[in-house]
């Protein structure tokens, strides 16, 4: 309640400034102008001919997703079954300390530089961990699952027609290798307090298993380097725009100019703002708490709508298909596949991914197991579920009712939502109001789990006292309201770029880490051998 209190005394006086008509426009293009260079570097596109340009940023990442894929032998096929397996429990019993033997990790230190499953054995056989696999999953997911989703995919078959989505298939079964092989790397080299708090993510393994490697200045300056981009992710596209978005729905569907929202965006960013500071005061517990709950609820109601849209017109869904598979190897599908679905499906809907960005490893490190490799697993799951699953929906949805426009090109993220909305109503006339509510939450369950990625990032740059924590997060409460508030061309431009500048140190770790990776997974399987002759 003091954080709340003392969130609320320091936003306040921003309400004021943010009410100011015109101001935040000037701001966003003064910022813009002060920012441009950096994300058109990072946005740089490499043209190969007038109807194709293709960022270079994509190229590590599509690069990288099929390495991977192929070094661990197809694990996004082969591992599928045990990662189900893993989060309905089966192996709890293997990952548990228990009469287990536990092995020191002698590359993984806490800050008093004792060796964490030293500690584990001292204090707790069961210590190693704070939440379970299913709620890192739903933490992690509450971060892809999203706007992305909605906005993205609607972007993504716009441009590229009915094809653009068998090449974001084909994204998000890449994907899941890459974010096996982050998330077990995010385990591995976690550090534990004494306290039990988990700290992990691409800032440890960078800086800990590069030194391991060798390369230990190569490490440490590619572990700052992410914390700071994911720094500003959390409160660009991790924070503002995911409530900007949500404003402009809600503001919407009750009434647009005639709306009691209309102008007073600092009003719901600050509805969310104190829902938001409510969860984030508990850590990764809290969150978890919330988003095993929220997300899948809301891929439940999503899914749930999409599946009745299909079958009210199940006479088109064979149509629908074929138009999928004739328009992905057309040069109208093709352009739309990589354009529109790794370019917009990578871009924007790195909300709806992730992959070889790093981010969900901050998330899944906190898990109780003892085996890293299972939750690299567990994370696999979250480009199927995110990409494969409700993104392909989404589609066929737009697909089926004929809400694909090709000469729609120029379409922003707020109207994309809103021709998703169209899609729906017009097989669901009251849906868009249950969307509105879906989207709310997904951009809720989006803030609090960016809370903690930036928090992470924040604690390893600046240390982890609990002044350090709540500075943190009443500048993330902050965030949100200006981010509901003001005009954010810029400034989630500049985000956006920040996030992707996240995959550039991430990748370079990724590649050189493979091998512990692929140790990890031969213990993993072991174990699960050894169970299965007992």
């Amino acid at each position: 309640m003091k954080f709340l209190l003392g969130a609320l005394a320091t936003i306040l006086p921003f309400v004021q400034f943010a009410q100011e008509k015109g101001l935040d426009q000037k701001i966003d293009e003064g910022f813009g102008a002060a920012t441009g260079w950096f994300v058109n570097a990072i946005f740089y596109q490499i043209e190969f001919s007038d109807d194709i340009k293709v960022y270079w940023v994509l190229f590590p990442l599509i690069i990288g997703a099929t390495f991977f894929t192929i070094y661990f032998r197809l694990i996004n096929f082969s591992g599928f079954r045990t990662a189900v397996n893993i989060v309905r429990g089966k192996y709890d019993d293997i990952e548990s300390g228990g009469a287990d033997h536990v092995e020191a990790s002698h590359s993984v230190h806490t800050v008093d530089g004792d060796v964490v499953d030293t500690i584990r054995v001292e204090q707790d056989a069961d210590h190693h961990g704070e939440v379970t696999h299913f709620q890192a999953l739903t933490a992690a997911l509450s971060a892809t699952v999203g706007l992305g989703n909605i906005a993205g995919v609607a972007i993504a078959v716009t441009i590229g027609g009915a094809g653009a989505t068998f090449w974001m298939i084909i994204a998000g079964f890449l994907g899941m290798a890459s974010k096996f092989v982050e998330c077990t790397l995010g385990v591995k080299y976690r550090e534990i307090a004494e306290d039990g708090t988990v700290y992990g993510g691409p800032m440890y393994y960078l800086k800990n298993g590069l030194k391991s490697r060798g390369f230990k200045a190569l490490g440490g300056v590619l572990a700052i380097v992410f914390a700071i981009m994911c720094i500003g992710g959390s409160f660009g596209g991790g924070n503002m725009f995911q409530v900007n978005q949500a404003f402009q729905l809600v503001e919407n569907i009750t009434g647009g100019e005639e709306s009691f929202f209309h102008g007073k965006g600092w009003l719901f960013g600050l509805i969310m703002a104190v829902l938001v500071g409510i969860v984030i005061i508990g850590g990764i517990k809290k969150i978890a708490k919330v988003t095993d709950k929220i997300v899948p609820f809301m891929v439940a109601i999503y899914v749930a709508a999409c599946l009745f849209v299909i079958f009210a017109k199940y006479d088109m869904i064979g149509g629908a298909f074929v138009q999928i598979w004739d328009g992905a190897f057309t040069a109208t599908g093709i352009a739309g596949g990589v354009i529109g679905v790794l370019v917009q499906g990578f871009k924007r809907a790195a909300f709806s991914n992730e992959a070889g960005i790093g981010s969900a490893s901050i998330a899944h490190s906190a898990v109780k197991t003892k085996y890293a490799a299972s939750e690299g697993l567990v994370a696999l799951l979250e480009p199927f579920i995110d990409t494969v699953l409700v993104c392909t929906m989404t589609a066929l949805v737009l697909i089926i009712t004929g809400f694909v426009d090709p000469s729609n090109t120029g379409m922003n993220d707020a109207q994309a939502i809103l021709l998703t909305s169209g899609a729906f109503e017009s097989v669901i006339s009251w849906f868009p109001y249950v969307l509105t509510v879906a989207v709310v939450l997904f951009a809720f369950s989006s803030m609090i789990s960016w809370s903690y990625y930036g928090f992470q990032a924040w604690s390893f740059l600046f240390g982890r006292s609990k002044r350090v924590e709540y500075s943190y997060k009443i500048l993330f409460c902050l965030f949100v309201i200006i981010g509901s508030a003001a005009s954010l061309g810029s400034v989630i431009a500049f985000s956006d770029a920040m996030i992707f500048a996240m995959m550039v140190p991430n990748m370079i770790g990724l590649f050189l880490l493979a091998p512990k990776v692929k140790a990890e997974l031969v213990k993993f399987k072991t174990a699960i051998a050894n169970k299965a002759k007992a």
